[in-house]
């Protein structure tokens, strides 16, 4: 194998096994009992897989385009683009679905070692060098601080740290004229798999490519200049190729609930300093750890004599300037495509470190440095942990094993340095001590990191008994397109659909539908994640609207601490409903109002719900208040309270009709929490408290179902909030079972005769004489076309947030048939098209130029 092999090779061995013995280390999935699905890594990447492992195996519900199983019907592509288009992602397949966690752990290793080995073989083509050094720089970058911390349960972040070097060897190749083609195509592969961090990648690998340029004496100025034309040339084909999964997802965010707006703030530059240094942990500093020896190896750059001056000055120059960029607002929106994002502030960290292992190597490479420039790269050292030493991000350990992989880099150093003439026995000692501190010291922040993580982020278990129970009970109940089987309100995690299957409401994504998010929650829905974590809605008259003919309910998710330690299976409840298509009658559409429970029956069509006035109560965490109406007997109390956090009991419950008392959980955020943002006015179906532009909201409470109204007809609750709330006068709902049944079964005549789904299309047989609305309970999204009967496709309308096409009142049977496209495919496919055409163009120009080279060459030789 060639050395560039070995040390690619040696680089992905180092990455693999310090993660895997920092996991084993803390003793978290798959070599121990704690969860490594934390936050998103939970909410959202691993059942994404799961539904990918679907989509594979062929058992998915919709296609490419459509999600049926997630928020009543989702566009799938721009998910698909945001989170699993990754050339590492198919690997799911290989495993069986009920190991889809140990799936995604296992792609997150071979990204971190093809992030690792690209960077390897990245430093051989900088400069040759010792194979084994550019092995343990390459496993430094793979294993830098960002990763650990930031991009480890962040699994499609990973492909960035790829790109990074990817990119900056097909700078490499744009610099010499060389691997034209291949070059686009590197650069088509890393926009698809994520383009967010493809972006800094790209930034970074730009800025690399002219610091080369600006730092070799042997190119001129029109050199560096056609560098650049090709280099910007195989960018923006290589960007045209990726276009019809970039400006899909683009689109998704037009369409998507808008997020908070948030304002970039610097950490102090002690945080900073402190990132550096092993065995420290922050959510919100830039984690720039790349393990202490690499360091000192690349802070002896700036007085590396050996180091041609231009290239120290020049090198050193961009590594600080990038560190100085993400401290400065304007710079860090840069970074961040113009838009701060929720969460890390820091998430391109990995272009710096990459950025230090580059200077690192490029010191070595020159020539292994000397006593003086390794006694000054210790003083600055040793500055920069006396610095470390203020924040409080250092604990007891940072500070000695940073010292002790710094000696040991110091010791490496020496001994490289001390002749030319060194014996293997040196050289072998040197690889094993660089390699086991640079394990010892990455193993051991990695472990810090799983077990901070823990401490402070929301986690979920990992695939078990419970969700094979939930997904058992869903696939006996479940008859799509007939009706929707809803996993449940008692959820897992915030994508149960995807996970354990059937078709709901709940959706958690970046690119959650704005008018998903706004009609559910103009009916009573609840969300988290500032509107974009949809949850399911357990409500009788949705569950018609919705076409939600079976209803799992399962027992509380024993892995929350907060939920009460139930047992018992899964309960399917059925429900006569109406088709996924229903007609409404001809004349003006309603508007949402204020309350849900008015809201619910303009789409219903019919009066079904008694709302007696309440006294508004103001809740404080720990006082328990009550709240006392009048309702007709034997009608279902319902509790629509969006900021009130805590249990509600209703009690004296009709003992014929349900449990004498019904416990029921509210999570929203605190009263102090709801001082709306300066917004425009709400837009219909939101009361002003409860407006979804309100940006420092992070969660509201679904409407929950009481129990059923004593024959007295007194409804008391009582409250236990345990955080600072609200309910308001209309917050409570008596819903008339008997008119909802009589408005279900005039739905079910007026409705459609035949449904079927395939893939991204909806066909509907409508009696005849329908007129009015055809209505498919799907949200309105953008992308869907409709015709009924003859008539040509054309946006389909919308009907209180749903699908919706006009109806003639042919006497004839109508067939409604309805198509979803994502938007930005077309002009997607028309960029990569044209990116393709382009391309073959210059490969013909390219290849006949060569031909006609060799013939002059031929016909000019002597005979």
């Amino acid at each position: 194998m060639k050395p560039i092999g070995r040390a690619a090779c040696l680089a992905a061995l180092i990455t693999a096994t310090a993660l895997c013995a920092g996991d084993a280390l803390a003793r978290v999935f798959p070599f121990g009992p704690r969860t490594r699905a934390v936050n998103d890594l939970g909410n959202q990447y691993v059942p994404y897989h799961a539904y990918l492992w679907d989509l594979l195996h062929g058992r998915a519900d919709g296609d490419l385009f459509v999600n049926w199983r997630s928020g009543f019907g989702s566009s799938l592509l721009p998910d698909l683009g945001t989170y699993l288009t990754s050339p590492f992602a198919p690997l799911v397949a290989l495993f069986p679905r009920d190991e889809i966690d140990l799936a995604v752990y296992v792609i997150t290793v071979a990204k971190l070692a093809a992030a690792g080995a690209a960077m390897a073989w990245l430093l051989l083509r900088l400069r040759p060098g010792r194979w084994w050094v550019a092995g343990a720089l390459g496993g430094s970058y793979a294993l830098c601080g960002w990763a650990l911390a930031d991009a480890v349960y962040n699994t499609m972040w990973l492909d960035g740290l790829i790109a990074f070097p990817l990119l900056c060897l097909v700078g490499e190749w744009a610099t010499a004229g060389r691997r034209h083609v291949l070059g686009v195509l590197v650069v088509a592969v890393v926009w698809t798999a994520n383009f967010y961090t493809a972006y800094m990648a790209t930034l970074g690998a730009g800025l690399l490519l002219l610091a080369r340029l600006l730092s070799a004496d042997s190119y001129s100025v029109r050199e560096r200049l056609v560098a650049l034309r090709r280099a910007a040339l195989t960018s923006a084909l290589g960007m045209g190729l990726a276009a019809p999964v970039v400006v899909v997802v683009y689109f998704g965010t037009l369409h998507a609930y808008p997020g908070r707006n948030t304002v970039f703030s610097a950490v102090p530059w002690t945080d900073v300093l402190a990132r550096l240094l092993p065995a420290t942990y922050s959510f919100g500093s830039p984690s720039l750890y790349v393990n202490t020896a690499a360091l000192l190896l690349a802070l002896t750059l700036p007085f590396n004599t050996a180091v041609p001056r231009r290239v120290r000055l020049v090198l050193t120059l961009l590594v600080v300037a990038v560190a100085l960029s993400l401290q400065w607002g304007p710079t860090h929106l840069v970074w961040n495509a113009f838009s701060t994002p929720n969460g890390s502030a820091y998430r391109q960290a990995f272009v710096l470190c990459g950025l230090l292992v580059i200077a690192a190597w490029c010191s070595f490479a020159h020539g292994v440095p000397g006593p003086r420039p390794l006694l000054a790269a210790s003083g600055v050292l040793a500055l920069v942990v006396a610095g470390a030493s203020v924040s409080g991000l250092v604990n007891r350990w940072s500070v000695p094993i940073a010292l002790v992989g710094a000696a040991s880099g110091a010791v490496v150093l020496a001994l490289m340095a001390a002749g030319r003439s060194r014996p293997r026995a040196v050289v072998a000692f040197c690889a094993a001590l660089l390699i086991t501190v640079q394990l010892g010291q990455s193993a051991a922040t990695t472990a810090l990191a799983d077990k901070l993580r823990l401490a402070h982020a929301d986690d979920y278990a990992p695939w078990g008994a419970r969700q094979r129970d939930q997904s058992d009970a869903i696939a006996r109940a479940d008859d799509w397109p007939r009706h929707r089987t809803e996993p449940g309100r008692e959820q897992t995690v915030a994508n149960d659909p995807l996970l354990v299957g059937g078709q709901g409401a709940q959706y958690y994504s970046s690119l959650t539908s704005d008018v998903l998010s706004r009609t559910l929650t103009a009916l009573g829905g609840g969300w988290t994640s500032r509107g974009r974590s949809v949850q399911s809605l357990d409500n009788p008259v949705t569950d018609v609207l919705f076409s939600v003919g079976a209803r799992v309910s399962s027992p509380p998710d024993p892995h929350q601490k907060w939920n009460p330690r139930e047992g018992g299976a899964p309960v399917v409840t059925r429900r006569e409903v109406p088709p996924l298509v229903t007609v409404r009658p001809a004349g003006p559409v309603p508007e949402f109002g204020a309350s849900a429970f008015r809201n619910q029956e303009k789409l219903l069509g019919a009066r079904v719900y008694t709302v007696p006035r309440i006294r508004p109560v103001a809740t404080r965490p720990g006082a328990a208040a009550r709240i006392s109406a009048t309702c007709p007997a034997g009608s279902e109390a319902q509790l629509w309270a969006p900021h009130y956090s805590g249990t509600a009991r209703l009690t004296d419950a009709a003992p014929d009709r349900g449990p004498r008392t019904t416990v029921s959980r509210f999570q929203a955020d605190p009263l102090a929490d709801l001082q709306p943002d300066p917004q425009p006015d709400p837009q219909p179906g939101t009361r002003p408290d409860s407006h979804p532009d309100n940006r420092r909201v992070t969660k509201i409470a679904a409407m929950q179902p009481l129990g059923t109204v004593p024959p007295s007809g007194r409804v008391t609750i009582e409250l236990r909030p345990d955080k600072g709330g609200a309910v308001p006068d209309g917050a409570l709902g008596c819903l008339d079972t008997g008119r909802l049944s009589e408005t279900t079964h005039r739905l079910k005549t007026t409705g459609a005769t035949e449904v079927h789904v395939s893939g991204h299309t909806v066909t509907a047989e409508l009696p005849a004489h329908a007129e009015g609305f055809a209505v498919l309970a799907v949200p309105r999204i953008a992308g869907w076309r409709c015709a009924a009967g003859d008539s040509a496709p054309r946006p389909a309308d919308s009907y209180l947030g749903l699908v919706a096409v006009p109806l003639a009142g042919s006497s004839a049977p109508t067939t409604v048939r309805c198509d979803f496209r994502p938007p930005g495919l077309r002009i997607g496919a028309w960029v990569g098209g044209a990116s393709l055409l382009i391309l073959l163009v210059l490969i013909a120009y390219r290849a006949r130029h060569t031909r006609s080279s060799r013939r002059k060459t031929h016909q000019g030789e002597p005979c």
